[in-house]
Order: C-alpha cells, then sequence, then structure tokens
C-alpha cells in the first residue's frame, strides 16, 4: 500500500491526455518514474548519484490498474512506498489519489540490482537496502 507521508505532486497535463480527454495510459508511467525519483532523492538514495557510483537498478515488471479517469488538469499526490524487499530486488508501489482522496489508479514496478558485468542480479547494496528497509517502518 503506497505510503501517505511520501507524496510527489502531480498536474495532468494535455500533452498527458489522449484523443479521449483522458490520461493516455502509457503516461501513468512516466509519472510514476518521476514519483520513483523523487522518493529516491528523498531517501538519501538520488538515481543520478547511484547510476554514476555503477549501481544499475533495471525496471523488470511494470503493472497498472486505472480505476477511475484522469483528466487535463486534474491533481494528484503520486504516493510511493516499498511494498516488497527481496535480497537482489524490491518492488515499488504507486497510489495516485486526488484532492478529495479517492484513488484513482495505481501502480507497481520491481527493479533488479545488476552485478558488476550487468549480465545477472547481484545482493543490493547495503547503503541502499538499508535506506529502503528504513521506509517500511512507515507505511
Amino acid at each position: 500500500m503506497p505510503n501517505p507521508d511520501f507524496a510527489h505532486p502531480l498536474t495532468i497535463r494535455l500533452h498527458d491526455t489522449d484523443a479521449a480527454g483522458v490520461l493516455f495510459y502509457g503516461h501513468l508511467f512516466r509519472h510514476t518514474q518521476d514519483a520513483y525519483e523523487a522518493f529516491m532523492a528523498a531517501i538519501g538514495m538520488p538515481l543520478d548519484g547511484l547510476i554514476r557510483d555503477g549501481c544499475w537498478l533495471p525496471l523488470v515488471h511494470a503493472e497498472a490498474d486505472y480505476l477511475i479517469p484522469m483528466r487535463h488538469g486534474d491533481r494528484f499526490g503520486v504516493e510511493v512506498a516499498v511494498a516488497a524487499l527481496g535480497e537482489s530486488s524490491y518492488s515499488i508501489s504507486y497510489g495516485f489519489r486526488d484532492g478529495a482522496g479517492a484513488l484513482r489508479a495505481r501502480a507497481r514496478t520491481v527493479h533488479v540490482h545488476l552485478g558488476p558485468d550487468r549480465t545477472g542480479s547481484a545482493p543490493l547494496p547495503e547503503g541502499l537496502r538499508s535506506a529502503l528497509v528504513a521506509t517500511l517502518g512507515t507505511q
């Protein structure tokens, strides 16, 4: 379940919508990525720094449920939380909640840490694991 202690602001822009005037389904993942990057920075693990340090965390799975249409001008808090933590991977959950508190969409992404040769998974670096674990108690 997303963590209401961390919510990334989002306003649906015209370029986010399709011909029916609602959020184009693929753009939801662009917004999850923005919220994920903000979350990682907030927990002291900014992605640009991780990448510079050779920590590769590709997204290997993504899913979403679109519950209530989102339209141009709608504003949300994208709630972000660590949903699961494994030895070499973790999943992040996202809740797109409007100003009235209604959950309009939810998503989940799975990220895997790659080893130095980038051909297979490797245990999460201890600093990253500690930062992710620290958020688990706030959910």
